[in-house]
């Protein structure tokens, strides 16, 4: 299986601070929607399968014949498959601009063009600077977590959806690449002040690697982008012979698919990960052998974990292998299916579920942690890794 993360987030979701974040040049995975080449079906199939297969696809060629009619009136597909999605009652149904779709796939190689900031809207409309990238060109011009974004190249932001700014932080409009400067207004207490920095390529860093007193490893995933599997991998093999690790996925909201079920591997020797239907037709996912199946392991998870993280949380809670600490996840467990309309723009609509290796449904659901905690909770976890033998 290959392709982008088919168990994505809402549009209502996704439209907002999904794409903030991945405009201000960073990802939130769960802005990645659901790709992947789907097999092809079997010589023969029963009247149901075939009846099962018609009732999926309906609702695409819904959107199909809508955005196609709507282009021979020489009106907008774009809108018309919007409206088409919205009368399906699909509450993952969601329409992208070419644009927005191509910044997606850029977003899910792990890497991006930008200045390196997070900007959020505050209630009163201001921008705020929430964070800033370690050695990035804003980093490197002394902008701060806090910092008020009042301008970008001369165009005031107050106001403004934060998609909207942070899109001009990225010189969508002109196609911005590295290299390319950008005049930023911006406001720290009393002071007010223009800073011009360069855009730059710059990496999405989604896997962080720690180490607290005793030689736990916490491995934190913000996001399933390319390559992170690998990376959770590597960082079991370099923690130190024994100790137990931390596997922390609060706030991941999904990503590349084929990535989680890698991170799976690395503390699995094979194996089922997750059964998922397309169509109504079943497939499987299975984790490459060779995994550390001894090391003690904690996961951390909460609301924000979605999607492709809950895939990895089911797989490893219901083979046995973590204890997962925390508090009751999003329950994301649907597949949505991409398709191109005439305009270039991209619609979706679910097709499946996935399932945990022990059959359970996470859409709606969501994973209820092996020890419920709010507060404190990776104290809580190293409490429980000594119970295991840390």
């Amino acid at each position: 299986m290959s392709g982008r993360d088919p168990f994505c987030q809402p549009r209502r979701i996704r439209r907002g601070a999904a794409l903030t974040l991945v405009f201000a040049s960073v990802l939130v995975a769960a802005a990645a929607t659901g790709s992947f080449p789907v097999p092809e079906p079997l010589d023969r199939k029963s009247a149901s399968e075939r009846a099962r297969s018609a009732a999926y696809a309906s609702p695409q060629q819904d959107v199909a014949k809508a955005a196609e009619q709507a282009m021979a009136d020489g009106k907008s597909p774009m809108e018309a498959a919007e409206r088409a999605v919205s009368r399906s009652g699909d509450r993952w149904g969601a329409v992208y601009s070419q644009g927005e779709y191509e910044e997606f796939e850029e977003a899910l190689d792990g890497e991006y063009t930008g200045v390196g900031l997070w900007a959020r809207r505050e209630r009163d409309g201001r921008i705020e600077v929430s964070k800033v990238a370690s050695g990035s060109p804003a980093a490197a011009a002394g902008i701060h977590e806090g910092d008020r974004l009042r301008s970008v190249d001369g165009e005031k932001v107050d106001g403004r959806p934060v998609t909207e700014v942070v899109s001009l932080l990225r010189g969508d409009a002109t196609d911005a690449a590295a290299g390319t400067a950008v005049r930023l207004g911006l406001e720290r207490g009393t002071r007010a002040w223009s800073e011009t920095v360069r855009r730059a390529r710059l990496s999405t860093d989604d896997v962080t690697v720690r180490t607290l007193a005793g030689g736990i490893t916490v491995i934190r995933i913000g996001a399933f982008t390319k390559g992170s599997g690998d990376m959770v991998r590597a960082a079991v093999r370099q923690a130190p012979v024994g100790a137990g690790i931390i596997l922390d996925l609060r706030g991941n909201s999904g990503g590349l698919v084929t990535e989680a079920v890698t991170a799976a591997s690395a503390f699995l020797d094979g194996g089922l990960v997750a059964t998922y239907d397309v169509e109504g037709e079943q497939r499987a996912l299975h984790a490459e052998p060779g995994g550390d199946t001894t090391r003690p392991l904690v996961a951390l998870v909460d609301g924000g974990t979605m999607s492709a993280a809950e895939l990895l949380t089911g797989a490893l809670q219901d083979r046995g292998r973590t204890v997962v600490v925390g508090s009751r996840t999003f329950g994301k467990g649907s597949v949505q299916m991409p398709s191109r309309l005439p305009d270039g723009s991209v619609a979706e609509l679910t097709v499946g579920h996935y399932r945990t290796p022990s059959g359970r449904g996470v859409d709606g659901r969501g994973i209820t942690p092996d020890l419920d905690v709010e507060q404190h909770v990776v104290e809580r976890a190293e409490t429980v890794l000594s119970g295991l033998g840390q």
